[in-house]
């Protein structure tokens, strides 16, 4: 799968993952075979994805995926989000009670999100990518360097191969080597915690239901997965879910079960536990001399509400809304007008995004009792206002605000 990169493409994308992929084929797809489109990542060629994780998927990301032309391959795959029930308690409470419920629908038949393991939709992505003729740089080669000229962008490859581009676009993940060569810093702070995320098997069908316990070191969250499987993703201090995760299968499994609870029946840990440290932090600048930044390149947020791969899917389709009016116009896609128009369409999104996130982490991540008390007063009255549940439900499906065509 991967090429020989030519010397000249119109768009140079750096990262394989969803943002880089998924605007690659948004690209393609609308612009067809004259528009070039390259993807330089290390691990393309390598085979098959092998990442044990799963994503939650929003409706305007589902709807974006279906657009390009990737979502059919991995639909029988997706379990969708049927209902979601909120809790918050103690880790010794011998009851949770259901503070807050939402069904998961947007619209008739239309779920508000679905989960989906992340190995079978960056590989139906790739399949997309390859189909439409992106031209797919892989087998160790990265973007090390870049240089600009008149009107162009020229990147280095780690096989000292030179490539000119009019628009050079940052998706190499929350440590972008990309970003740091642009000189744009990042804002933000560490949470001192940590996500342990893993995949079990129960005894019992979760009937599509999402959980989110609220326990006062952070959220507990089971998301269900095809089959009688579930999606956790457990937060704790960092020192402890360091300590968690180097457990044995049996200690690990008692202090699983004392989270997860016997509602669908006995438990087995069915994948690889990791503890991924959680950061806030968002670009300075989500643009510099022809170069965009998308996805964690340009934002990391507390996975507190599942949004960290929507919104990189936001940042994709406003970018490739933006290159794609221009290209239709015959104009430079690496223009100051498109990159502005880029971040002031969303920075600002992503800016609220994060502060809500930070907010809600700090407000259910303590044992305050007043605290607890007011917040599961506020719970028990959003769970009474309908208008305001099909506000969060909108929110959390990502069809707010100026929402761009792909999304639609």
């Amino acid at each position: 799968m991967s090429q020989t990169p030519s010397d000249r493409t119109d768009i140079l994308i750096a990262g394989g993952g969803f943002a880089g992929l998924g605007l690659a084929v948004a690209l393609k797809d609308a612009l067809g075979g004259a528009f070039a489109v390259t993807v330089v990542d290390p691990t393309l060629g390598a085979g098959p994805s092998h990442d044990g994780r799963a994503s939650a998927i929003a409706a305007a990301a589902r709807r974006f995926f279906e657009r390009v032309g990737a979502w059919d391959a991995v639909a029988a795959e997706a379990q969708p989000i049927l209902d979601m029930v909120v809790t918050d308690s103690r880790l010794d409470d011998p009851i949770r009670p259901s503070l807050l419920t939402f069904d998961g629908e947007v619209a008739p038949g239309e779920p508000f999100a679905h989960m989906i393991e992340n190995r079978s939709l960056i590989n139906a992505l790739t399949a997309r990518a390859e189909a439409l003729g992106v031209a797919l740089v892989g087998g160790g080669t990265s973007v090390v360097q870049l240089r600009h000229e008149d009107e162009a962008c020229l990147a280095n490859l780690s096989t000292a191969k030179e490539i000119s581009a009019r628009l050079v676009v940052a998706a190499d993940g929350a440590r972008s080597r990309l970003r740091e060569a642009a000189g744009i810093a990042m804002q933000g702070w560490d949470y001192g915690q940590s996500g342990i995320v893993t995949t079990v098997e129960h005894e019992r069908d979760h009937d599509g239901r999402a959980e989110e316990h609220f326990l006062p070191a952070g959220p507990f969250a089971i998301l269900p997965l095809k089959g009688r499987r579930s999606s956790i993703v457990w937060t704790e201090a960092s020192g402890e879910a360091e300590r968690l995760v180097a457990l044995d299968d049996a200690a690990f499994h008692a202090e699983l079960e004392k989270r997860f609870g016997l509602k669908l029946g006995e438990i087995k840990v069915a994948g690889p536990r990791k503890a991924l440290p959680l950061a806030m932090r968002i670009a300075r600048s989500f643009v510099a001399d022809r170069l965009a930044l998308v996805g964690d390149a340009a934002h990391v947020i507390h996975p507190i509400a599942g949004q960290g791969l929507n919104l990189g899917v936001r940042d994709v389709a406003a970018l490739a809304e933006c290159v794609i009016d221009q290209a239709r116009l015959g104009l430079d896609v690496g223009a100051p007008a498109v990159l502005e128009r880029y971040q002031r369409w969303r920075r600002f999104d992503t800016v609220t995004m994060g502060v809500a996130t930070d907010g809600l982490n700090r407000l259910f991540s303590n044992e305050n009792a007043p605290l607890r008390f007011l917040r599961d007063v506020g719970l028990g009255l959003v769970d009474r206002l309908p208008a305001a549940k099909r506000f969060f439900i909108r929110e959390a499906a990502g069809l707010t605000g100026e929402t761009p065509r792909l999304l639609r």
